[in-house]
């Protein structure tokens, strides 16, 4: 009997997909126009530059050249119903506690940060502890390029290409031993690079977890660039993980520790205000925050309020996970 695979939502046939020429040209294009001419382009800019031929050009500066292995393939199974947000509007509006709680004042402050050298530690519940230098790991793990959408629990959202690596693929060299549940992730903690850590009201270095069913998933990826090269200081370089179903602030930036546990680890906000933010975080529409709706997101390219999606759009993906999660 033949077998019948049927397609999921969000892959696309070949003859749908952008060619890759186009898609750098047009990157190309826009950084060449400017930060004044891509903002009428994109139409709303939230905290938008004073034009200053000099800032404009600091801003610009923060961001990474391409370099061998950037970009890497594009994986075509992954887009979006949406058009990128432009480069430069995402990297001048973040979120970034360790630096400030200004968004559009992170990618200033961060500019003193030292991404390299860098090294990752992976340990706990593995057949194969390890740490890995951040070179070492691009040379060992293959990278690909995803289109996803990026929504942040205050009700803003863009669509960014994420350059990473698979993270089941991470999981899958460790070998997680058969007592592993969770997965544990840990920040930097360098106050005299990160002002926003000098603030001890905050259990600084920040820290994140998921299930190990959901770090297993497809969709999670750890990213190490971004628009076709390395990740910039602003948007947690040089590795953050990337779950698009679930608030931005699961995503942590600039990771150093991964660890596996038997048990469910605490998590950043949740030790912080555990009535408005659980472990589990996952985009819902129809699950409010205590202090506003999360039925509609704002799009930081447009300033257009748009229906926010279950799951981010990835319900197909992941509504499995949480069957009896809850």
């Amino acid at each position: 009997m033949p077998l019948i695979r049927i397609p999921k939502r969000w892959e696309l046939p070949e003859s749908q997909v952008t060619p890759e020429s186009i898609y750098w040209n047009r990157r190309r294009f826009l950084k060449a126009l400017g930060l004044g001419t891509v903002s009428l382009l994109g139409g709303f800019w939230p905290g938008l530059l004073s034009g200053a031929p000099d800032e404009q050009d600091e801003l610009r500066a923060t961001i990474p050249p391409p370099h061998k292995p950037y970009p890497a393939p594009r994986n075509p199974r992954f887009q979006v119903d949406r058009p990128l947000t432009p480069e430069l509007i995402a990297a001048q509006y973040n979120n970034f506690y360790e630096f400030t709680l200004k968004k559009n004042g992170v990618w200033k402050l961060a500019r003193r940060f030292r991404p390299r050298p860098w090294t990752i530690e992976i340990s706990g519940e593995v057949h194969r502890p390890t740490t890995l230098d951040i070179d070492q790991l691009l040379a060992r793990f293959p990278l690909e390029e995803r289109v996803y959408r990026f929504r942040c629990v205050e009700a803003w959202s863009m669509v960014v290409p994420w350059t990473g690596i698979p993270f089941k693929k991470i999981l899958d060299f460790v070998q997680p031993t058969g007592q592993a549940r969770y997965v544990r992730f840990v920040s930097f903690y360098r106050p005299e690079e990160a002002p926003g850590q000098k603030d001890r009201s905050y259990p600084w270095p920040y820290f994140e977890g998921l299930t190990l069913a959901e770090a297993s998933n497809e969709l999670t990826l750890l990213a190490t660039g971004i628009y076709g090269h390395p990740l910039p200081n602003q948007h947690g370089a040089p590795a953050r993980i990337v779950v698009p179903w679930k608030y931005g602030y699961k995503n942590i930036k600039s990771v150093v520790k991964i660890e596996l546990t038997r048990k469910r680890p605490p998590t950043f906000w949740n030790t912080l205000v555990p009535d408005e933010y659980d472990f589990w975080s996952n985009v819902n529409p129809n699950k409010p925050h205590p202090r506003w709706s999360q039925a509609t997101e704002r799009d930081i390219a447009t300033g257009r309020r748009i229906p926010t999606l279950l799951y981010n759009g990835y319900a197909q993906e992941v509504a499995a996970l949480y069957k009896e999660s809850r």
